[in-house]
């Protein structure tokens, strides 16, 4: 049993937002080998107390509402100047207190209290994850270790606007603190992830299930795939389908053999240039390579991924 903390820019919930991190929640409650100790939330997506309560309804509503969940970071590491607050409205929707505490806090905490069992699953900007290192030195030697959703090393976003993947983009200081922390790292980034995608007709079979979460998928799948095909009409791609990034490096926690690894030293482009969150890949192929901080996920089973997503999400 792998034992894990998420921490999620988590959106789900909100009609028309992004779906993959509620999915990825989902996905590893459904998952019989792995136990969520902890859901900590993080400024991303949406700011982190719309996070924090979209968390708490999502727990609710996949009957694991005792799953602690607590409120992260509201703005990147080095720039506190750029927290967002959740609208007075989305407040009174979800009526209820954000619970109090500090997600670095509590990352350090469990990890250090149960030193080598605990898995960190960051689907978000790293912001939490690098305050925790940051509050414990020792957390990179304690922790099992970290599988982030981000990233990209094999190729480009080819957007000006936001030249590195978004998690990394938001806050690469962050990701360059992690990076450099010492503690065991695995990545998957665009170069995989964009490949698995959820359909209208993936939709149809979740919303035919039997349990009671897959009515509620069904319908947010087919509302965000509407969303994307407004957004980019010259896209054919994005007007059938939606990629599950923060799903897939739920699943490969349990089930590693999904993705193809590699093992590669990598370093992050920090502060506001026109290269933010690019990630500078080495492969370790020259003939004095330095040495692999982490590894990275290179190819992926998308059949594989597919049929293990939609059979425990309809079964939710």
């Amino acid at each position: 049993m792998r034992r894990i903390v998420l921490d999620t820019d988590l959106s789900m919930g909100e009609p028309g937002s992004e779906i993959d991190d509620g999915f990825a929640l989902a996905l590893a409650a459904a998952d019989p080998d792995l136990r969520i100790e902890l859901v900590t939330t993080v400024n991303g997506n949406t700011d982190v107390e719309t996070a924090t309560l979209l968390s708490l309804h999502l727990v609710e509503r996949l009957g694991i509402a005792g799953t602690r969940v607590v409120r992260g970071a509201a703005a990147p590491l080095t720039r506190p100047d750029r927290a967002r607050s959740a609208s007075a409205e989305t407040v009174r929707e979800y009526g209820r207190p954000i619970p109090a505490g500090y997600a670095a806090a509590e990352i350090a905490r469990l990890v250090m209290t149960n030193p080598g069992e605990i898995t960190i699953v960051a689907i978000g900007p790293l912001t939490n994850v690098a305050a925790a290192l940051a509050l414990e030195p020792e957390l990179a030697r304690n922790v099992q270790e970290i599988v982030v959703m981000g990233g990209v090393f094999l190729g480009q976003t080819l957007q000006s606007g936001m030249p590195g993947e978004f998690n990394v983009w938001i806050d690469p200081e962050a990701a360059d603190a992690v990076l450099h922390s010492g503690a065991p790292l695995r990545f998957v980034g665009l170069d995989v992830t964009t490949r698995v995608r959820l359909t209208r007709e993936h939709a149809e079979r979740m919303g035919a299930a039997p349990g009671g979460f897959g009515a509620f998928a069904s319908e947010a799948t087919r509302t965000w795939i509407d969303r994307m095909r407004q957004e980019h009409p010259g896209d054919p791609e994005l007007a059938d389908s939606c990629a599950m990034h923060d799903p897939l490096a739920v699943a490969v926690v349990t089930r590693p053999d999904l993705v193809t690894w590699r093992d590669a030293h990598v370093s992050v482009v920090t502060g506001d240039g026109v290269a933010r969150g690019v990630m500078v890949t080495d492969l370790l192929s020259s003939a004095e390579p330095p040495a692999a901080n982490c590894r990275i996920a290179v190819d992926v089973d998308v059949d594989a991924f597919m049929a293990l997503f939609v059979e425990r999400i309809s079964g939710l």
